[in-house]
């Protein structure tokens, strides 16, 4: 193509699904992204986009077009971002990424490290999705359970997360405070609405209470958390977590067995850069004095 400039635009269309949304993104008048979308139907002899009053929706021969451009664009991101991780400096972006839950924890350390490198913007991205380390989407991910397996990461283990199960003191005043799984009937859980959840801890709930019986349920940690301490039933928390919360109480003690262990993982190609190691020293020092996590 002569013109990445007019593919670009229509990634970003396709992407977005508004003229004006790209037109954002791309910083450019609205009027030029309809030019760039017109001029490349003109140029292909097709049309990329089917139009209509929510915008636009990629045609079958726009997603051909575009799942060129994803992968063009993919390759770019990882590219910049290998070339901002080699520099000398601990500047520029560090972006972070971590399963949903591990704010309270990870939050001080992220702000002290930048407190110490003042020209650095700190990025900490969660999500359910994995990161792409490989595109360049993240400099660190902390992820948990089973060992990360993919080939150019650079693993590590960090910590493992103590937990237990818990109850506000309302849910406990309604229904009682159960001794163990033999008291389990007739009371109500919190769990995952994955059922294919791999955290140790939900797994082991599926299997020990009956599902009509997790009568709340929820895709993230915060909000399975916030389901616990408003009485909504019993429910999984980490022990750091729980001990800031005098009004839970616990159920069942941490097991080794519920304590998703936590991973490093790094790309091979900025693990050794200064800004990666530096953090990776700080993070790892800030969790050498962790006592009660």
């Amino acid at each position: 193509m002569e013109n990445w400039d007019e593919i670009r635009t229509a990634f970003q269309v396709a992407r977005l699904g508004t003229v004006s949304g790209a037109a954002e993104v791309l910083g450019v008048h609205h009027a030029t992204v309809i030019r760039h979308i017109d001029a490349l139907e003109k140029r292909l002899g097709a049309k990329l986009f089917q139009r209509h009053a929510r915008g636009y929706t990629p045609t079958e021969a726009g997603r051909d077009l575009l799942s060129v451009a994803q992968a063009t664009e993919d390759q770019f991101s990882q590219l910049s971002s290998r070339i901002k991780g080699q520099g000398e400096t601990v500047t520029g972006e560090l972006v972070v990424t971590s399963i949903t839950g591990l704010a309270d924890l990870l939050t001080p350390v992220l702000a002290s490290f930048q407190a110490k490198h003042p020209g650095l913007i700190v990025r900490f991205l969660t999500d359910m999705r994995l990161f792409r380390l490989d595109y360049g989407e993240a400099h660190v991910a902390i992820r948990a359970g089973a060992i990360p397996e993919e080939p150019d990461n650079v693993v590590q283990p960090l910590i493992r997360l103590r937990t237990g199960l818990y109850a506000a003191r309302s849910y406990v005043d309604r229904f009682g405070l159960p001794a163990g799984p033999q008291d389990f009937d007739g009371h109500l859980f919190i769990g995952a609405d994955n059922a294919i959840s791999r955290a140790p801890f939900h797994r082991w709930l599926r299997d020990t209470v009956p599902l009509e019986q997790i009568a709340y349920r929820a895709t993230d940690t915060a909000t399975l958390e916030a389901a616990v301490k408003c009485g909504a039933g019993i429910g999984f928390m980490s022990h750091y977590a729980a001990a800031a919360h005098p009004d839970l109480i616990e159920v069942m003690a941490p097991r080794d067995e519920w304590a998703p262990p936590l991973w490093l993982v790094t790309h091979v190609d900025l693990h050794r850069t200064i800004k990666v190691q530096s953090f990776l020293a700080h993070l790892k020092a800030a969790v050498a004095g962790w006592t009660d996590v």
